[in-house]
């Protein structure tokens, strides 16, 4: 698991893999991962929109940018946590994802970045 604090909402990702298939005559690899978001601040704060940046290992990108997660634009609380899993797909076995969250804070009504910290999505079979 990794974890990053940014302005007091701490990200914490949990990566999994599901396994392979065959699309279009071609291997994919399936990954599953957990975001935790939590609102270690003092003031409540919404998730509005995400980024993200998939790499493989084969230097293929993927940028994602979209509302919400999940369909949702969560609100937080100070102390409060929003979980939710997700996945992608990969040409090959080993890659890593990154990206940050958008969000804004009630109280200031700013607008704030919130850093995803880089994690690497490997297949354990490919592992030496």
């Amino acid at each position: 698991m990794v974890s990053q604090i940014t302005s007091g909402i701490k990200i914490s990702v949990l990566t999994s893999f599901e396994g392979t298939y065959f699309k279009n005559y071609k291997i994919h690899f399936a990954f599953s991962y957990e975001v935790t978001i939590e609102n270690q601040s003092k003031d409540s704060v919404q998730l509005n929109s995400r980024h993200w940046e998939i790499h493989d290992s084969l230097n293929d990108l993927e940028i994602v940018d979209g509302e919400g997660v999940i369909g949702k634009k969560p609100v937080l609380k100070p102390g409060e946590k929003h979980t939710y899993s997700s996945g992608c797909l990969l040409s090959s076995p080993f890659g890593a994802m990154r990206g940050y969250f958008n969000m804004v804070n009630f109280t200031s009504t700013r607008s704030f970045r919130v850093i995803i910290p880089t994690f690497k999505l490997s297949a354990p079979f490919a592992l030496n």
